[in-house]
This record gives structure tokens, sequence and C-alpha cells, in this order.
């Protein structure tokens, strides 16, 4: 039982105070014991990436070695760019100052804004001769590259981990696909709804008298874009220990089985197969949602102490404790709609902030079910500064949700806000040696 895998579990210890009026004056950085010492200087300064990722999973991760420090030069399709630059709307508004050469563009989606930050782009087609020539000096002064086409695309286009080991012998070669390098899907293209229906997710998410549901949220993408993170930061250690370089071969469907966790061993150990159970949990009553007059909280009584404070001391029905199909935990999975029905009776009486007022500080894991409004309006949101806004040179001031992890109570800092379309093509190829007669010429030929 996780609350952090929940996701709306507050821990019952935490001050319960999504509606509150009054802010801290203060923002909160960190735990006193953890002081502000600076932060630490970004571990990937000079390591230089080459994205040829687009949607979500690969700019994911290269996003998270850009904030890193890395210096991520993201190579995308000189017209169109990544294909969630046009997924829009919405979109940020577009500045009458934005730079002229840039005019021709929409205005930049939210979702590319999303997880694109740090990064540098760039426009190359390297299908010509030209545009091959660009992505090898690229690929000789990259410490990784990373790609998300279909198993065994890019070979064809010779950029193929063969052809760029031979370039750069200590490259770090990672490949993000549906389903791997090999076996008998490694040719199909990998969408996340389809691998959460494929590998077992959306089988056990929603309601059990309802059909599959997909997750509200791209997680699979998502997953593996942190396992190909992850995966990447070992191979850079790898390569400091043998000098050599690495293929990482990353792909959703795998991340997808993995992150099954307890669900999947529940089957390989116990040939127990998965439901659907909506957001109770099988063995363990009442750890769910439940409706209020005006809203919906989460409940998750996980011991026979936090039942007996709920029924007590919230609900204020002590005879449930004496009741013999409640009396433990067993005895209240086996009658779990009755005991449903009883919660939900008396929380239906009350607001949602009246109930939420009743649960702080006894000890019962809780919270209410917050919309993204109120996610954002959070007080610990708020304190925690999860919301950042930078200058964006298209859009103005844009705000972006902060990196996740701090380190000595400070977060990397965002350098760059997402780029425009090829906003750094002359810059990256200056620094690639091209005269600016060079570069007007693999423009007007549409090389870049």
């Amino acid at each position: 039982m996780s609350t952090v895998a929940l996701g709306i579990i507050r821990r019952s210890f935490s001050p319960c105070v999504p509606f509150r009026t009054k802010w801290p004056s203060k923002p909160y950085h960190a735990h006193p014991s953890a002081p502000r010492l600076g932060g630490i200087e970004p571990p990937l300064r000079g390591v230089k990436v080459l994205d040829l990722t687009r949607v979500l999973a690969g700019p994911t991760a290269t996003m998270l070695l850009a904030d890193l420090g890395a210096d991520v030069i993201k190579v995308e399709e000189i017209t169109r760019g990544d294909d969630t630059r046009s997924w829009s709307s919405p979109a940020a508004p577009l500045l009458d100052s934005a730079p002229m050469e840039s005019s021709h563009l929409p205005p930049e989606s939210a979702y590319f804004l999303s997880v694109n930050r740090n990064k540098r782009s760039i426009t190359v087609d390297f299908k010509t001769p030209a545009g091959l020539g660009i992505l090898h000096r690229l690929i000789e002064r990259s410490d990784i590259l990373i790609e998300n086409f279909v198993s065994g695309k890019l070979a064809t286009a010779g950029l193929g981990w063969d052809d760029c080991r031979k370039v750069n012998p200590r490259l770090i070669y990672a490949s993000i696909t549906g389903y791997g390098q090999t076996g008998p899907y490694r040719g199909a293209a990998g969408y996340d709804v389809v691998i959460e229906g494929e590998a077992g997710l959306m089988h056990i998410t929603g309601e059990p008298d309802r059909p599959p549901c997909k997750v509200g949220v791209a997680s699979t993408d998502i997953a593996t874009g942190l396992y190909a993170h992850g995966a990447i930061m070992a191979a850079l250690i790898s390569r400091e220990k043998t000098g050599k370089g690495v293929w990482v071969d990353c792909n959703l469907f795998e991340s997808q089985i993995a992150g099954l966790a307890n669900i999947a061993s529940n089957y390989l150990i116990a040939g127990q197969e998965a439901s659907r159970h909506g957001t109770s949990h099988p063995s363990i009553v009442p750890y769910q949602l439940f409706p209020c007059k005006d809203g919906f909280i989460m409940i998750g009584a996980g011991n026979e102490k936090q039942f007996k404070k709920l029924v007590e001391n919230i609900l204020h029905m002590p005879e449930l404790l004496t009741d013999p199909r409640f009396a433990n935990n067993n005895a209240r999975v086996e009658n779990r709609d009755a005991l449903v029905k009883i919660i939900t009776d008396v929380l239906l009486q009350n607001t949602r902030n009246y109930w939420l007022s009743k649960f702080e500080g006894l000890g019962v894991p809780f919270g209410p079910i917050n919309n993204i409004a109120e996610t954002f309006a959070h007080p610990q949101a708020r304190a925690r500064e999860i919301v950042v806004e930078v200058e964006h040179p298209r859009a103005g001031k844009i705000k972006l949700v902060a990196p996740a992890v701090s380190y000595n109570g400070r977060r990397m800092p965002i350098t760059r806000p997402p780029p425009w379309l090829s906003q750094h093509t002359t810059e990256v190829l200056t620094e690639l040696g091209y005269s600016s007669e060079e570069i007007s010429k693999l423009r007007s030929n549409r090389v870049i």
C-alpha cells in the first residue's frame, strides 16, 4: 500500500488546508534538517546530447538530462518540427514583438512547452547527404544520442547504432521504441494508449462493472522516459569505467510491464489474475474514494487503529467496531459493499470541506480529489514553488512545472525556455564550423 502510488492520499499528519485563503508568508524549500546549501553544480554540464526524439517519452528523457545541465540539441523536421508543436489548442499567446524569423510559425502549443525546456532546436533534413553530414559532425561531438524511431529505421538512413559508433566509439546511443529491438513486434510503432491496453494497465484501470479505461495522462510514455533517463545515466557511469559507448534499448512495452509492480508479482508468484477495482483496494477496506455532498474524498484506513479512529472520531459510529461484519480487515473485505454503503450514507450528509476538517490530525490517511486548478492552488504546491515562470521570445512570460527534485534544498535552474522551431540552427552550425556562406547555402537548398 503506497500513498505515493495512489497520488491522491495525503499523509494524515500533513495539514489539510487546500481551501484556506491565507497562504504561508515564506516559501518552504527543505526540512530544517536539510538547510539550503546552494544546491549542487549541474552534474551534466559539458555533456552534449543529440536529441532525435519527438512527442513525449523521448522528450521527457532529454528534458531531464537538460535539467541536469546537459547541452541538448533537439533535431527537428524542417517544416513541422516535433509532432506536438501542432497539438493545439491550447497554445501560448503570440507576442507582437516575436522574432521576425519565426513569424511563419504558429503559436507554441502547451503540449510542446511541457517537455522541452532547457533545449536548443535545430532543423535538419538528414535524408540528404548534406544533412547527414551535419548529423555526423554532431555525433562526433556528442556524448549521447537519443532516438525514438521505429526499430531499424535510422539504420536505413546511415544513423543506426553500428553507423554512429564508427563515427564516435564513446557514444551512448539510446533507442526508445514501442516494443524493443528484437522480437516479432520490433518493427511495430508504439503508442502509449495502445500499450496501456496491450501490457495490462488498462485491464486493471476503471470500475469493475465498466469497460477498461485509459489513465488520464500518458503514464506509459512518461515512465519510459524516466527509465531511459536512468539508463542513460548508468551508461555514462559505465563509459567512465570502460571508455566504451553503450547501446541502450528502452521501450514502452517492457516499461509498462515493469510498472505493473505487485500486480505482476501476484500473477507470477500465485497465478492470480487481476481485475478492476476503481479507486478501491482489493484487499483493504475501507480504502477508496467516497462521495460527499459536493465532491469526493479519498480515505485509506489501512490498519485496525486507523479504522477505529475513522468510525469513532470522524463518523461517530462506534457501534461498527462491535459489528462482527467489520471486526477485522478480512471481515470488512468480505462485507465490503455493506460497509461502503454505511460510510457513503454518512459522508453524503455534509460537504467535502466539512469532512476534510474532521480528518485533520487524527492519523487516518485522507485527501480531497482535486481538479487541476485546485492542484496548483494547493498550499503545498505553492509553498514548494512547483510552478516557475520563464520568459519565452515568442510567447512572453509562460508558466511551467518546475523540475521535481531538489538538491540541498534547491532545484536545478531552468536556463532556457522551450525553443521555437529552428531557433538555434545558425548558432549550432556555427559551433560545428560551418561558415555563414555555407549556412546560407544549406538553408536555400532546404537542408536546414
